[in-house]
């Protein structure tokens, strides 16, 4: 399967072998084979159980694996541990993002491969980096909590994750950051070394801003939904046919062309107004008489005088609802893959444009040891009798 097929991609020639599962190490694992990285998965020989989650994981699996190729060994034989060897011997990269300790009780961790192959870059993707809590079990929803993520998501009281994996997917591209950088600086040095992204450290990195508000204002920062925004119009607002848009004016000249075209002669003609922070401040005695404007019109008339006024606006939507938006269509937003079950979809490609040109799917999202027979074979193996492992080099 595939939707585009250059003849090269920028990470062409690099091989990378991840022990990877749920979404932060996958995602990084992604980003690389994306770019035209042979990512090569190593799995238990039943699968990752990444492949059989429910609910809200249902769709980890295939929207973080495509481009992949699958190995499923048994790591606690000879013959299991034979292979991986001789794939890291052959590799740029190892990425890793399993419990405390796991890698190296299997002699796979960076200090066991760095003794044998010092040019070798080691991404190890943790809930901590080094510190106090860095043997603590993390996932997401446990470093918002920790991190005031949550509590500026939900309302006063009510501490509300994102709605989306957003530390597990940024912790993952972070990795991918620190690897490019790597392999950059291998260029110079020849060497190698151990990279580390941690959950928390990422969740904290998303709240900076409003570390430095509070510090900056001097004033207790509020949740998002109890928050003073820095723009009085900057919400969401109900159209006569139930429909929500999105709307905001974040400029004295936004607010001149909003009041033209919505008719608004009234508001822009009074000096009390003409400033945003003095909006700001009256925002409570004008946003109602909005409400009750905006709630004459549809959702598509609305739009459409916002698009009049060059204003930036959305639609309230669901993400089933992206499989049919014409911007994704249209830019080669959506890449194909297969569900375990044979039916194909599109979901969002890698949001990225490099020389005109956005990164789809090559291979598609891969069966439990779809590879593992060419590799084993690629590396003078065979999977009934395996030699030693050979020194990695």
């Amino acid at each position: 399967m595939s939707n585009e097929q250059p003849t090269s991609l920028p990470l062409q020639g690099i091989r990378v072998i991840e022990f990877v599962h749920m979404v932060m190490g996958p995602t990084c694992g992604l980003v690389l084979a994306d770019l035209g990285a042979e990512v090569i998965k190593v799995e238990p020989e039943g699968g990752d159980n990444t492949r059989r989650l429910m609910g809200s994981g249902a769709g980890y699996w295939v929207s973080y694996n495509r481009n992949k190729k699958s190995v499923a060994v048994d790591l606690k034989s000879d013959a299991g541990m034979a292979l991986v060897k001789e794939l890291i011997a052959s590799a740029d990269v190892v990425t890793e993002n399993f419990r405390h300790g796991a890698m190296e009780k299997m002699g796979l961790d960076y200090a066991s491969l760095k003794a044998i192959k010092p040019e070798l870059i080691y991404c190890s993707m943790k809930g901590f980096l080094p510190g106090p809590y860095e043997k603590r079990a993390a996932l997401d929803e446990v470093v918002q909590m920790m991190s005031g993520l949550a509590y500026m998501t939900g309302p006063e009281g009510r501490p509300l994750r994102a709605g989306a994996s957003v530390n597990d997917v940024m912790g993952g591209m972070f990795a991918a950051i620190g690897i490019l950088a790597a392999v950059i600086e291998r260029t110079r040095t020849g060497k190698g070394q151990l990279i580390r992204s941690g959950l928390y450290e990422n969740s904290a990195f998303l709240v900076g801003q409003h570390m430095a508000q509070e510090r900056i204002t001097g004033k207790p920062v509020a949740p998002m939904p109890n928050r003073v925004s820095a723009w009085a119009v900057y919400d969401v607002f109900s159209a006569k046919d139930g429909e929500q848009v999105f709307i905001g004016v974040v400029s004295d000249t936004q607010w001149k062309q909003f009041c033209e075209v919505f008719g608004l002669a009234e508001l822009a003609s009074d000096p009390t107004l003409a400033l945003n922070n003095q909006r700001v401040k009256a925002r409570e005695q004008f946003m109602p008489y909005l409400r009750g404007k905006f709630a004459t019109l549809d959702k598509g008339e609305l739009m459409a005088l916002c698009e009049q006024a060059g204003l930036p606006y959305a639609p309230i939507r669901k993400p089933v609802e992206l499989f049919e938006d014409e911007h994704l269509l249209h830019s080669q937003g959506l890449t194909p893959v297969t569900l375990p079950g044979g039916e194909k979809i599109a979901i969002p490609a890698l949001p990225l444009e490099m020389n005109g040109r956005r990164f789809g799917t090559r291979i598609d999202v891969p069966a439990i040891g779809s590879h593992t027979e060419a590799l084993a074979k690629e590396a003078g193996l065979t999977r009934e009798k395996s030699p030693e492992p050979s020194a990695v080099r």
